[in-house]
């Protein structure tokens, strides 16, 4: 299971020409379908006079990843396909393409247009930031109040992040907490606790 993985960090926007045509490319992070959704009807209400908004996006990563892409009414084959090969060479995940036309008024062909809508594709790649992903589980464990302080210092160990405490007749902690941590986690939580704590997964 892959655990970690590069997303793009801030959307970028790069134009490239070709045969007097002009291609504008949007890229940014999505991490749903609806997202997607999002993402093309606000590239579409920024450039509505635009020929075509061909796209391609890869929400996840590794094994665990929805891909699409379309043609948006070029020639098929031509401009989504070339996009989503260009987004498939690349080692970032929740990443979404557009590449925005404007026709110039010359027929760039089959060929012309693969090339176009590739070189968009790398151009916006180029300038684009990425950061690190880490998948994290929400975990909730039920502590002492003796306990409580060293098992706060065990998540901070972890790279956990505490988001909500209770304090009862025990102190409940929710926490997130990055997945490949949590077997280490719960072996040392064990051990402090006598075993008498043991982490809880809720997402």
């Amino acid at each position: 299971m892959i655990n970690r993985y590069r997303i793009p960090a801030a959307d970028c926007r790069v134009t490239t020409t070709a045969a007097n045509s002009r291609f504008i490319t949007t890229i940014g992070r999505v991490t749903s379908t609806d997202e997607v959704k999002d993402f093309l009807n606000r590239i579409r209400a920024e450039m509505p006079d635009a020929s075509h908004h061909v796209y391609a996006f890869r929400v996840g990563y590794g094994n665990s990843v929805i891909e699409g892409m379309s043609d948006d009414g070029e020639p098929s084959g031509t401009a989504g396909p070339p996009v989503l090969a260009v987004l498939r060479g690349t080692d970032i995940g929740d990443i979404m393409i557009v590449v925005t036309r404007y026709f110039g008024g010359t027929k760039l062909g089959t060929g012309g247009l693969v090339r176009a809508y590739g070189d968009g594709a790398r151009a916006g790649l180029a300038i684009l930031t990425t950061e690190e992903k880490r998948l994290r589980h929400t975990v909730g464990v039920e502590v002492s109040y003796a306990a409580y302080e060293y098992i706060k210092r065990l998540i901070v160990k972890y790279e956990g992040e505490i988001e909500d405490e209770t304090f009862a007749g025990e102190i409940t902690i929710i926490f997130r907490l990055p997945v490949e941590h949590l077997v280490a986690f719960a072996h040392d939580l064990s051990e402090l606790t006598a075993g008498r704590s043991q982490p809880v997964i809720l997402s």
